[in-house]
């Protein structure tokens, strides 16, 4: 019978004294900073009633791994007995595991920059030993075995126990169970989740962001409503009802009316709050959002090339062909060096096509723009030989239509295939929207019409190229905008989804969003465009600017919505 390996935690045992986690940190040499396995604390209740619970965190081992299914060169892969093991010698620190993991479970080793987690201890188990967690444990809050054997301790307790797991929605099938789950320690965004994590302070209005408003809704003092009064009262007599009542004062809703409580002179504890947990860093920056937009020009280029030839949409011209051709190959280039940027182990970055992971959208996006770019690249270098004489002009004019029709769907692969890498990523249910395909061709048309119309400062077109683009880009702006807005009205995935939306247009990304995303990305191109047209170039420049800004928040925002 095969084996199939799993944890059961005993909530109402733990104490709280760590051993699990520095055992795990002598055993299997974790670096400061980062942590296999960890104690969660969560207090429940208000001075002098308050009750601290425990909660051991670490991977999950799921029956169904996302972490697996993403990682684009099988450094994260799933063993026969079940347990979800990784090999750092050939990661490449693409940190797609992380955002793939729903429990915030892995992370970046800081000192061989690759992906690790909890491994169960596999190389204690191969040679008949429990985890080190297990053992150490004072209460025997731990136990790991083999959910298979009928016999074992793990499931003769899971066969009597009310057990629960976090996250079951997420479909990964954990094989983590609780005994005595609380329920605002196993859902992260039910409690309070403040910026240090460690021993936090109590949040205030400053620090708090969407998903931590404050639990407490005060009373106001007599003395702080007499004062309100006696300040107010001219004011209030002049908004009073027909009936005499006075009208309520229009305030923020949402937000406490008076503050806290106040007993005995200071501030009231909180009735729910995480006071201590591990900290999990934001993994993906700006080389992400940059390499969306470099990506966009590129692919849309070649789709209008592509496109003007396979239906004679304007009349070819060699020498906008060779400078829009070049411009993508430039912003290929910027693409690839993004890519490799943002690899903690660049240096492996041949990994990906030298033992690609064929479910992953990582290595899949891999090959589909080294093949748009060895195809446009050919294409661009036969218009190029055909202009130089060493080809015939007639030879390049029967071979274009083919060469188009095979770069058309690579190029717009090229633009979306991030949608369906992002559907991958299940610790960030924001991205996983069935939207973000159409809204990736509709950013490429808009800016790749825009950096044709910023060429035309130093290449002429024709009239019926000119046409089009000046027709294209306010429509693509239009269109986009559209799909843009349409997010408020989709249906989200999760609380974590909607929180995370939350977070990139009313918490600390609504600038990037509003004043960037919205205003300079497409209602400024769009004003500029309607009523001074000579000002296009410019308004290209605009929307290119605004839709960085757009995909930075959209990028970090759900990064920033705890999953632990």
């Amino acid at each position: 019978m095969t084996q199939n390996y799993g944890f059961l935690i005993d909530q109402s045992k733990c104490i709280g004294c760590h051993a699990c986690s520095t055992a795990c940190k002598s055993e299997n040499q974790v670096p400061l900073g980062v942590y296999r396995t960890w104690v969660k604390y969560v207090e429940t209740g208000s001075y002098p009633d308050v009750r601290r619970r425990f909660q051991v965190t670490r991977c999950n081992h799921c029956a169904n791994p996302p972490c697996v299914r993403i990682c684009p060169v099988t450094a994260m892969y799933q063993r026969d007995d079940g347990i979800v093991e990784f090999d750092p010698s050939i990661c490449i620190g693409c940190k797609s595991c992380m955002q793939a993991c729903p429990y915030d479970s892995i992370y970046l080793d800081p000192e061989t920059n690759t992906a690790a987690k909890c491994h169960f201890c596999a190389h204690r188990l191969d040679v008949g030993l429990e985890p080190a967690c297990v053992v150490v444990c004072p209460e025997h809050a731990i136990l790991a075995g083999d959910l298979n054997d009928p016999a074992s301790e793990i499931s003769r307790k899971l066969s009597t126990a009310q057990a629960t797991v976090r996250k079951p929605e997420q479909g990964t099938a954990p094989k983590l169970f609780y005994i005595n789950g609380n329920d605002w320690a196993l859902h992260p965004t039910a409690s309070p989740a403040h910026d240090s994590f460690l021993w936090a302070d109590k949040v205030t209005e400053q620090n708090t962001s969407l998903y931590e408003l404050p639990v407490l809704q005060a009373m106001p003092s007599s003395r702080s409503l007499a004062a309100e009064n006696t300040g107010d009262a001219r004011r209030r007599r002049s908004l009073t009802s027909h009936s005499g009542a006075p009208i309520r004062t229009p305030r923020e809703q949402g937000r406490p009316l008076y503050g806290p409580i106040q007993i005995g002179g200071r501030v009231a504890e909180h009735m729910v709050q995480t006071a201590y947990n591990a900290q999990h860093k934001i993994n993906w920056h700006w080389e992400l959002p940059a390499y969306l937009v470099t990506k966009n020009i590129a692919g849309g280029l070649y789709m209008l090339l592509s496109l003007g030839v396979m239906f004679d949409l304007f009349a070819f011209d060699s020498a906008s062909f060779l400078a829009a051709g070049f411009t993508a190959m430039v912003f290929m280039l910027v693409t690839v060096i993004l890519l490799i940027k943002d690899l903690s182990q660049p240096k492996r970055f041949l990994n990906i096509l030298l033992r690609p992971q064929w479910k992953s959208w990582v290595a899949r996006g891999a090959f589909i723009l080294v093949g748009f770019t060895a195809v446009a690249g050919l294409w661009w270098l036969a218009e190029g030989a055909a202009q130089a004489g060493i080809l015939p002009i007639e030879t390049v004019s029967v071979l274009r239509p083919f060469a188009a029709w095979l770069t058309f769907p690579l190029a717009l692969f090229a633009v979306i295939y991030t949608a369906f890498l992002l559907g991958q990523a299940e610790g960030r249910d924001m991205w996983q929207s069935n939207l973000l395909p159409f809204q990736l061709f509709t950013q490429s048309m808009m800016v790749a019409s825009g950096t044709f119309i910023f060429i035309n400062l130093f290449v002429p077109y024709s009239e019926s190229l000119s046409d089009l683009l000046f027709r294209l880009f306010p429509a693509s702006i239009a269109l986009n905008l559209l799909l843009t807005l349409a997010g408020k009205f989709n249906s989200f995935a999760s609380e974590v989804a909607l929180l995370g939306y939350r977070e990139m247009t009313h918490g600390r990304f609504r600038h990037h969003y509003w004043w960037g995303g919205i205003a300079l990305a497409h209602l400024l191109p769009l004003a500029m465009t309607l009523f001074f047209p000579t000002s296009m170039p410019l308004a290209a420049l605009c929307a290119a600017v605004g839709l960085f800004f757009y995909e930075y928040a959209f990028v970090m925002a759900p990064q920033y919505i705890p999953n632990s």
